[in-house]
This record gives C-alpha cells, sequence and structure tokens, in this order.
C-alpha cells in the first residue's frame, strides 16, 4: 500500500508520496492558506504530518516543479524542521527580482551537492531502479527534453526573471497493479501544445491538472482521450480561473480540503478533509475514515 497526498493549501500546490518501500517524496511545498497569506500553524501542521509518515524511511526526496512562491513558499522551513537530503529539481538558471529567502534556499539547493536534474527518461537508484538493498519509487520523468528549442526558450525566460512555470517536469508515479499518477506544475495550455508531440501519454488514473486547474493551463480533449484519467483533481485557484474538465470526473480541492488516496492492489481508496463533501463516481468499498480524512470512496481500477 502506498498513499498519495494533496494538501490544502490555498493558491498553491504541496503533495507526498508515502511509498510502500523504503523511499518518501515530498512534491513542493507551500505556506500559504489564503491568497498569499501565511499560515505558519498550518504548515508546521503539514510539516509534523510529513516527518511522522516519513519516520523509518532512509530514502526521502523533494520534488520541486518549478521556484514560484506557491510551489516553494516554506522551503526553508522545511529543510530546517525535516531536512532535504536529496532535492530533484530541472536543471536553470531561474532569476528573481525580488529574492525570497526561500527563493535563495531553492538556488541553494539547486546548485548544490545534494540536487538531482531531472529530464526525460532519466534514472536513479532508488527513484526508479531497484536493487537487493531496496525497491524503487516508481518515479518516472516523462519531459523535460533538455536539448528541446521550446523548453530552451522556457528556460531562457526563466533566466530574465519571467515565469518559471513552463520549465515545469511532468512526473509519472505507478505502483505495481495499482494507480498511475501525474503531475505537470504550473505547465501553461500553450506550451503543452507545442510539446505534445514529445511526449508518450499512455493512460493514467489520476491527473493532478497543470497549473492547479486553471483554464491557462487545460489539457486539450487530444492528450485527454491518450491518458483517459480516470479522477482529475482541480487544485486550488479562484474558481472563476478554474477549468472543471466537463466529462471527466473530478474532485475539486476547493471544496473537498486535504485528499488522500490509498492505493492498494486494483483499487485506491479516497478521503477528503471536507466530510460533507462528495461526489457520485466513487464506489461504496465500506471503508472507515482514516489518514486523517472522511472516506469519499473507492475507485477500482
Amino acid at each position: 500500500m502506498s498513499i498519495v497526498k494533496s494538501f490544502s493549501v490555498g493558491d498553491g500546490d504541496m503533495f507526498y508520496i508515502n511509498h510502500n518501500s523504503d523511499n518518501f517524496t515530498t512534491i513542493d511545498c507551500c505556506n500559504y492558506s489564503d491568497g498569499t497569506n501565511v499560515d505558519w500553524d498550518l504548515f508546521y501542521e503539514h510539516l509534523k504530518e510529513i516527518k511522522n509518515e516519513s519516520r523509518g524511511k532512509n530514502i526521502t526526496r523533494f520534488i520541486s516543479t518549478h521556484p514560484d512562491d506557491d510551489h516553494i513558499g516554506g522551503l526553508e522551513e522545511y529543510d530546517n524542521e525535516i531536512g532535504i537530503n536529496n532535492f530533484y529539481c530541472v536543471e536553470n538558471e531561474t532569476t528573481k527580482s525580488d529574492e525570497t529567502d526561500d527563493f535563495k534556499k531553492y538556488c541553494k539547493l539547486r546548485n548544490g551537492d545534494k540536487h538531482f536534474y531531472l529530464y526525460k527518461g532519466c534514472s536513479r537508484k532508488w527513484m526508479n531502479i531497484s536493487d537487493n538493498e531496496r525497491d524503487a519509487a516508481g518515479i518516472h520523468c516523462l519531459w523535460p527534453i533538455i536539448f528541446n528549442d521550446d523548453y530552451k526558450s522556457a528556460l531562457e525566460e526563466a533566466k530574465k526573471g519571467n515565469s518559471p512555470n513552463n520549465i515545469s517536469p511532468i512526473i509519472n508515479y505507478s505502483l505495481n497493479n495499482s494507480a498511475k499518477v501525474m503531475w505537470m506544475g504550473d505547465l501553461e495550455s500553450d506550451f503543452i501544445e507545442k510539446i505534445k508531440d514529445k511526449i508518450n501519454w499512455n493512460e493514467i488514473d489520476i491527473l493532478f491538472a497543470p497549473h492547479h486547474g486553471r483554464e491557462s493551463g487545460k489539457l486539450s480533449s487530444g492528450i485527454l482521450k491518450n491518458l483517459n484519467p480516470k479522477i482529475i483533481v482541480i487544485g486550488e485557484a479562484p474558481s472563476e480561473h478554474l477549468n472543471y474538465y466537463k466529462g471527466y470526473n473530478t474532485i475539486t480541492q476547493n471544496s473537498a480540503g486535504d485528499i488522500i488516496f490509498e492505493c492498494i492492489t486494483n483499487k485506491v481508496h479516497v478521503f477528503v478533509s471536507n466530510e460533507n463533501y462528495t461526489v457520485d463516481f466513487l464506489d461504496n468499498d465500506n471503508q472507515y475514515d482514516r489518514n486523517g480524512g472522511y472516506y469519499l470512496g473507492t475507485l477500482n481500477l
């Protein structure tokens, strides 16, 4: 069994994967609660949970999709409280006109001796290579292709101090005989369309919609047809900016709160922190509330 959790952090992203192996992965962090207002009490609760859930794991990694404040907010405190032993990001030279302490920490980790640069098809012991010591985490990178001209242009824009959204990698997590999950950071629709033919869009089960589910990150019908996601998670953003992916089963984090996916053989039990949130597309497997959430239903794979 593995647990994939998406924290409700306002207009930002923060996830973890408690793998069914000696691995633990955090993807992004955000200490917001409402817009750009920092809720340190809530953030420390998230750090406490991550610390508890990762206890006993010998391989821990932090994956940073890109260095915008809503994806690295609290990074310095995360490192102080938990420690980042393996920092995963794309190789980049992003600059900011206003360098926060968290961005400075990002740059230090990005350029330091604990980094690993992500690119399409990259391999690393125990990210996606097992050995006699421990099983792999099941994490694979589908993008970027580092010599792609569109990607190099995105890197150059970030280097100039413009938006780093389009340097985000595309990451898949897969578990044998269970869920396949995809993250796309804050990739924007027009950029995705430029690179879509360079990516293997194989079927997945759970998609965290790019750019928090905003219209600006909407995936085209062709990509969605290939991915055929069973659940699309719409992230937190002002409702007027969201695209609700009509025709697909969705969970909206604005309403659901924290979302927990308990991945076991051939099924995923889903829990949310809002006990009043409901959907009509999950089966009832008669699970009890747990993992800090209320049972929403079960996705049979």
